[in-house]
């Protein structure tokens, strides 16, 4: 009994990390790790599965090791933050909504910035031999 509560709570918790991706408010990695708990004790396969898969794996891996968020990630994440700020205020329209929002925004692009910066993949300029 334990098992399938174990497997279903992190089948919830993986479905709200998804929707976590496109949603600026809400947070992804929590949610995939908490996900990776339930599965470690539940389901070895559905752990390997989830550790393996393209689009959730990179979020537990780097959060394992430490090695950070890429610049690209920030700026989109920040981007998309904004734009549906600014859409949800320009909708609602009230003052009280905009100001919390802003707080929620700035509070939000604030932790972003703050998050640790995984150095660039790009690959080093390679040197130039002169011609003799």
């Amino acid at each position: 009994m334990k098992r399938r509560v174990l497997m279903v709570c992190g089948c919830l918790l993986v479905a709200v990390g998804a929707v976590g991706i496109v949603l600026p408010l809400l947070p992804t990695t929590p949610f995939l790790l908490l996900a990776a708990i339930c599965f470690s004790t539940s389901s070895q396969r559905a752990y390997h599965f989830l550790l393996r898969s393209r689009h959730f794996g990179p979020y537990i891996e780097h959060y394992r090791t430490g090695r950070g968020v890429s610049v690209a990630a920030k700026v989109r994440a920040i981007v998309f933050l904004w734009a549906v700020l600014i859409i949800s205020a320009v909708f609602i329209a009230k003052l009280w909504v905009i100001l919390v929002l802003a707080v929620v925004g700035i509070g939000v692009t604030i932790h972003l910035l703050m998050l640790k910066t995984r150095p660039s993949d790009a690959k080093k300029p390679s040197r130039c031999v002169s011609e003799e």
